[in-house]
């Protein structure tokens, strides 16, 4: 994949680039996750195997906060962006101090008041109780972060995205690639409801259920998915439902419905997750 930069990566440069040149300094071309070894000179930033980044693309990059950019081999930069025209929407990649989350026609994916994408994920994790182990089904796969924390103690997960545009933010965050290098990732473009009408009663151990806000996609809300995913777990199984702040109002009154309706789709047990946005409903 190519490199990719942010406001984060690149303010710390900018300012070094009126001191003494050239130099080489340590910068993340992969948005935290690794350091490597990039040159500053009169012509820019110079990424190892690429022409330079000139100075005035470092700080179109600098200024653009709420944005990621792809670095090419000619030094050009693209914003990661995309526009779905199936469902009429859009999709750019969001940078914070850790993994990026997603930008959905200008609604940010994750959680990023006072945590960070990671922290909201390791947060969906714990809400089950304990690591996930056998099969997992994750229904709205975004970013992908849950299904990629969930494969590392799961035999296998199998992850849902319904846009295919999605699927190719995914491929431009380095935050992402392990739905495509881990073998016990499978993936799937479709409809949620679509795809598990085709899976087999108790299939799956446990099951993350992360759907978009209920003005959005309702039908991801209703008491026939919910027997759904129901049908779905075996014994014992246990669903991890995002639903959002159960302190604000709106967040409040999706709870009451949300936990009303697991309950009439069979779920014995339904617990609040405060800090996790969610409910865990065990089979």
């Amino acid at each position: 994949m190519l490199p990719v930069l942010s406001h984060y990566q690149v303010k710390p440069l900018l300012s070094l680039l009126d001191g003494e040149l050239p130099q080489t300094v340590e910068c993340s071309l992969d948005l935290g996750i690794s350091q490597t070894q990039v040159t500053l000179s009169a012509d820019g930033l110079t990424l190892p195997g690429f022409q330079p980044i000139p100075r005035k693309e470092l700080e179109t990059i600098a200024a653009e906060e709420n944005s990621v950019f792809e670095v090419f081999e000619d030094g050009e930069i693209q914003k990661v962006s995309t526009f779905s025209e199936e469902l009429q929407r859009s999709y750019s990649l969001f940078p914070t101090l850790s993994a990026p989350t997603m930008l959905v026609s200008g609604i940010t994916m994750h959680r990023i008041v006072n945590t960070d994408p990671h922290q909201d994920t390791l947060a969906k994790i714990k809400a089950f109780g304990g690591p996930p182990t056998g099969r997992v089904l994750d229904t709205t796969m975004g970013l992908g972060y849950t299904a990629i924390q969930a494969a590392r103690t799961a035999a296998s997960v199998l992850t849902i995205e319904l846009d295919p545009a999605v699927v190719e933010i995914c491929r431009a965050n380095p935050w992402s690639q392990g739905l495509f290098e881990k073998d016990n990732i499978e993936r799937k473009v479709g409809h949620a409801w679509d795809v598990i009408e085709e899976l087999p009663d108790g299939s799956f151990s446990s099951i993350t259920h992360d759907p978009p806000m209920f003005n959005m996609a309702g039908e991801l809300y209703s008491l026939d998915f919910y027997k759904e995913l129901y049908r779905l777990l075996g014994r014992k199984g246990r669903l991890f439902h995002y639903i959002g702040n159960p302190k604000s109002k709106s967040g409040a009154k999706v709870t009451r419905g949300t936990v009303r309706r697991l309950q009439e789709a069979g779920f014995k047990r339904v617990q609040a997750r405060e800090g996790a946005f969610g409910v865990l409903a065990i089979k």
